[in-house]
């Protein structure tokens, strides 16, 4: 066991620092298996070495955080605690969003190649399994830019693909047939602002999220356009869609290559077009694994136990 004493900074508001009623020390104590004792400015840490180690690295972020935005909501402290449980070395500035209450940066270092990667180069392909943020981190770097006025425009597309279920049978007109398979780039988009400004700009076309069948005959300039699901394209459907980038864009395909959904025999246009465009100069390939899951830690195990049984 290893106990340790931390001097806090008197400047600090506690109150702030430990949370509303201490829940964020109460975070801190059940993540990283501590014991934290208060006396006045002094915080007493004890536990295992490591987990010692990793709560004052969380602390000091905390402080630093605080001191730097005047105020320290739940989602960084939860950010700091994953941070500690990932490979990851320090990172530049946090992605900047919308919401005053995310703080959005790489997690792993697979991550951190993946967000360096979607920055310097003009088309990033990007495949890995669940829970990696492919798609989370591909929409805060979209919102990202387009917050500091690098894009006008932000542009997200999925194909259309079913995955057992029958299209046709779903209710409703087309809009209301395809919005479950644009779902998940709707909630990755209000997480990185409020719902009123998400809809505003989706009014004035400054964000689109769409079938990826209606990005044809388009040409899409100083925008960040996005593929999401894209292993489910046809290389016709690929050929079309990397053939809309304009002037001044930037563009993001990812996919997962376990979870294909084209009919049998039908080649996935992802493959085919990493296959065909990895070498060429200003094309980024990344490739996220298991230990890049972010998500619940049971997710990674769930997705290790499948892949052990062969089904990938």
């Amino acid at each position: 066991m290893k106990e340790v004493s931390i001097q806090l900074d008197p400047g600090h508001k506690q109150v702030e620092l430990f949370g509303p009623a201490d829940s964020y020390l109460k975070l801190l104590r059940t993540e990283l298996d501590v014991q934290l004792i208060v006396r006045g400015s002094n915080l007493k840490v004890t536990g295992e070495d490591e987990n010692v180690t990793k709560t004052i690295e969380v602390i000091d972020r905390m402080q630093k955080y605080l001191i730097k935005n005047n105020g320290l909501p739940g989602g960084a402290v939860r950010e700091f605690i994953r941070r500690q449980y990932a490979d990851v070395g320090e990172t530049s500035e946090p992605i900047t969003v919308y919401s005053d209450r995310k703080v959005i940066e790489p997690t792993t270092k697979g991550q951190l190649k993946y967000v360096e990667t979607m920055l310097t180069h003009d088309l990033t392909f990007c495949t890995g399994p669940a829970g990696t943020g492919k798609t989370y981190l591909s929409v805060a770097i979209a919102v990202h830019m387009l917050k500091r006025k690098q894009v006008r425009k932000i542009i997200l597309a999925r194909p259309a693909v079913e995955a057992g279920e029958k299209l046709g049978f779903l209710p409703g007109d087309i809009a209301a047939k395809v919005n479950p398979y644009l779902r998940p780039l709707f909630d990755a988009i209000e997480d990185m602002m409020d719902f009123g400004q998400m809809r505003k700009l989706m009014e004035l076309d400054v964000i689109e999220i769409i079938p990826l069948a209606f990005m044809r005959g388009r040409t899409l300039n100083e925008a960040l356009i996005i593929c999401d699901e894209a292993q489910n394209t046809s290389p016709a459907q690929m050929l079309m869609f990397l053939t809309r980038l304009g002037h001044g864009s930037k563009m993001v395909i990812t996919c997962d290559i376990t979870q294909i959904d084209l009919p049998k025999g039908q080649k996935s246009g992802m493959i085919e077009a990493i296959e065909t465009l990895h070498r060429i100069k200003g094309i980024g390939v990344v490739e996220l694994t298991q230990r890049d899951i972010v998500r619940h830690r049971l997710v990674q195990n769930i997705v290790n136990a499948y892949k052990k049984r062969g089904m990938d």
